[in-house]
C-alpha cells in the first residue's frame, strides 16, 4: 500500500502551510506503516486459547487478514492530539478492529451483501461455512468489549465506561445495524441523497465516528475537542463512503481484494450512482477540507505535531486507490 499524501504543505509562493495541512517534513506514510505494525502486533496477540479450535480459526482468519487499519489507527491518533498515551488506546483500538471485521464478516454472507472475496481471500462464510461466520462475528464483537472493559489498564473507569458506550451506539441499532438494515430495504429502490447519506452516517460514519471519540475519550479530551472530532469523523467517514462507491466502478477486484462491481449488480444507489463520478470526488474532497479545517484549533503552535496524523488520514481517504 503507498501512501499518496504530500507533505508539501506550502504555497506556490512560498506562503505559510495552511494549519490545516500536516506541518512540513511530516513523514505519513512511515508513520502508517509504523502504526500499522503496532497494530498488527497488538491484534495478534488479541485472541485466546478460544475453544473450539474451529472458532478460534475462523477469528483469526478475518481477524487477520490485514488490510489499511485505519479505523485502530484512527483511534490512536485521536487519543494522541489529546495529549493521551497512544498505549493506553491500544485495547479499544483493537477492540475497533474487532468490530469492524465482525461487520465484514457479516456483511459478505448471502443473506446480507452476499461476497465470495474479501481483502483478496475467500470470505469467511466461503471457508469455514454460514454458521460459523456468523458465530465468529459474534464472537469477536463480543471481545471487543472484554478489550475495553478488562483489558485496559491504567485507563479511569468513567472513561471506559464513556468508551463503552460510544461502541455500543456505534455497533447497534443506532449505527451499524440500523444503517444495514436500511442499506437493504433500499436494493432496488430509488434513493434520495438524504437517505443514501443516512445509511453511510451509520454503516461507514458511526464506526469512524467511534474511533476517534474513544481515543480521545480515553486521554480525558476537552468538550471542544470532541465535539470537533465529530464534525471531523462526520466529513470522513462520508467522504470515506464516496470513494468506496467510486472504486468500486473504477478499480479492478484484483486491486480492491474484494469484488468490484458488486453495487451495481445489487442494484443499490451510490454517490456516482447519483451524482455522477466527478461531482461525487468533488463532494468527497470538500468533505475533507471541512474536516481538517475543524481542527484548525489544534493545527498550530508547539502542539500542532500532534494534529499532523489525523490531517494526513483525512487526505489518505480521497486520494487511495483501494
Amino acid at each position: 500500500m503507498t501512501a499518496a499524501v504530500s507533505t508539501s504543505t506550502g504555497s506556490a509562493s512560498g506562503g505559510v502551510p495552511p494549519t490545516d495541512a500536516p506541518p512540513a517534513g511530516f513523514d505519513f506514510a512511515a508513520y502508517l506503516e509504523a502504526a500499522r505494525l503496532r497494530v498488527e502486533a497488538a491484534l495478534d496477540g488479541s485472541l485466546g486459547p478460544e475453544r473450539p479450535e474451529s472458532l478460534r480459526e475462523a477469528m483469526r482468519y478475518s481477524l487477520l487478514a490485514g488490510g489499511k487499519r485505519l479505523r485502530p489507527i484512527l483511534c490512536l491518533a485521536a487519543c494522541e492530539l489529546a495529549g493521551g498515551d497512544g498505549a493506553q488506546a491500544m485495547p479499544t483500538a483493537v477492540a475497533l478492529e474487532m468490530i469492524h471485521t465482525m461487520s465484514l464478516i457479516h456483511d459478505d454472507l448471502p443473506a446480507m451483501d452476499n461476497d465470495d472475496l474479501r481483502r483478496g481471500r475467500p470470505t469467511n462464510h466461503k471457508v469455514y461455512g454460514e454458521a460459523n461466520a456468523i458465530l465468529a462475528g459474534d464472537a469477536l464483537l463480543t471481545r471487543a468489549f472484554e478489550m475495553v472493559a478488562l483489558r485496559s489498564p491504567g485507563v479511569p473507569a468513567e472513561r471506559l465506561l464513556a468508551v463503552v458506550g460510544e461502541l455500543s451506539l456505534a455497533s447497534g441499532a443506532p449505527g451499524l445495524v440500523g444503517g444495514q438494515v436500511v442499506d437493504l430495504e433500499c436494493e432496488g429502490k430509488d434513493v434520495d441523497l438524504e437517505t443514501l447519506e443516512y445509511i453511510h452516517l451509520h454503516k461507514t460514519g458511526a464506526l469512524l465516528r467511534a474511533c476517534v471519540l474513544t481515543g480521545a475519550l480515553i486521554a480525558g479530551a476537552s468538550e471542544a475537542l470532541l465535539e470537533a472530532l465529530r464534525t471531523y469523523a462526520r466529513g470522513i467517514g462520508l467522504a470515506f463512503q464516496i470513494i468506496d462507491d467510486i472504486l468500486d466502478v473504477t478499480a479492478s477486484s484484483e486491486v480492491l481484494g474484494k469484488t468490484a462491481g458488486k453495487d451495481l449488480i445489487a442494484d443499490k444507489t451510490t454517490y456516482p450512482k447519483l451524482l455522477g463520478l466527478e461531482e461525487s470526488r468533488q463532494r468527497a474532497e470538500a468533505l475533507v477540507a471541512e474536516a481538517k479545517a475543524v481542527l484548525a484549533p489544534w493545527s498550530a503552535g508547539e502542539a500542532g505535531g500532534k494534529a499532523a496524523p489525523l490531517l494526513a488520514l483525512a487526505d489518505y481517504i480521497t486520494s487511495r486507490d483501494r
